[in-house]
């Protein structure tokens, strides 16, 4: 007889399986984020919470798979970081932290002796001033548009599917014109993550070949993404500029990383 307790403990360990499987996942979302002005460690941990979060609401029973529900959790996640925590135009640290100082002044105090004040000129004052605007601080209860729709109501809903079929769709455009052998290549560097020696030794060529065929391989699929940004081998990172393709299958899309950085979770 199946307990309440062993089937919370079914759940767990099903949750715990589906988070582990997929920590390159998350880490894949995180570096297509990085360089924009937050920390990378920080921006794995706001993708892991998406990815536990995506796996505690996951049904098998739908037979959807779990990276395609997964990803747009976790891009939601990291973007909604971006949104409460970042800057959209990243002003010079100076005048950051100028902005932050200026916050703890009277705002009707003037220009010359808040320069005074602050050790800064009135130029700079100005400067800092105009940076506030760069800072994200928009209300999702704002109304919107003509019809004053509020702009929460106006978001993808994270288990919106629709960017993973447009993005398997994608794939599959890119390598059909892929042969066998290399789409064995892609399936063990970015699926299986094996080292460029492990392929070297699976495919029965040397490492430097298979250096050469990853790099010809990617730069015909950035050819092949046409105007988006380039997709490119470094070490054990794959970078692309299409976010989506984090989403769709096969999963060799996904990006290892050398963060040691780990994860808990809930039940």
């Amino acid at each position: 007889m199946t307990t309440t307790a062993d089937t919370t403990a079914q759940r767990r360990a099903s949750v715990e399986d589906l988070v582990l499987e997929h920590l390159p996942l998350a880490r894949s979302v995180a570096a297509h984020y990085r360089n924009r002005g937050e920390p990378y460690d920080d921006l794995v941990q706001v993708a892991y919470l998406g990815l536990v979060k995506a796996a505690q609401r996951f049904d098998p029973d739908t037979g959807h798979r779990f990276a395609a529900y997964a990803a747009p959790t976790i891009t939601g996640e990291v973007r909604r970081h971006f949104r409460d925590h970042g800057w959209n135009v990243r002003p010079p640290r100076r005048l950051q932290e100028l902005r932050a100082r200026l916050l703890a002044e009277d705002a009707d105090t003037p220009e010359e002796v808040l320069a005074q004040r602050l050790d800064a000129t009135v130029a700079e004052v100005r400067a800092a001033r105009q940076a506030s605007n760069a800072y994200s601080a928009v209300s999702l209860d704002a109304a919107h548009g003509p019809e004053d729709v509020p702009l929460c109501e106006l978001l993808a809903d994270d288990a919106d599917d629709t960017a993973a079929v447009d993005d398997a769709l994608t794939l599959r455009r890119i390598t059909a014109g892929l042969d066998e052998r290399e789409r064995r290549i892609l399936h063990l560097r970015f699926y299986r993550e094996a080292t460029q020696s492990e392929i070297a030794a699976e495919i029965g060529v040397s490492q430097m070949q298979v250096s050469r065929l990853l790099a010809a391989l990617l730069h015909r699929l950035r050819d092949q993404l046409g105007d988006q940004m380039p997709v490119r081998d470094s070490g054990d990172t794959l970078e692309r500029g299409r976010s989506g393709l984090l989403a769709a299958e096969p999963a060799w899309s996904r990006i290892p990383s050398s963060s040691s950085t780990s994860t808990s979770w809930a039940a």
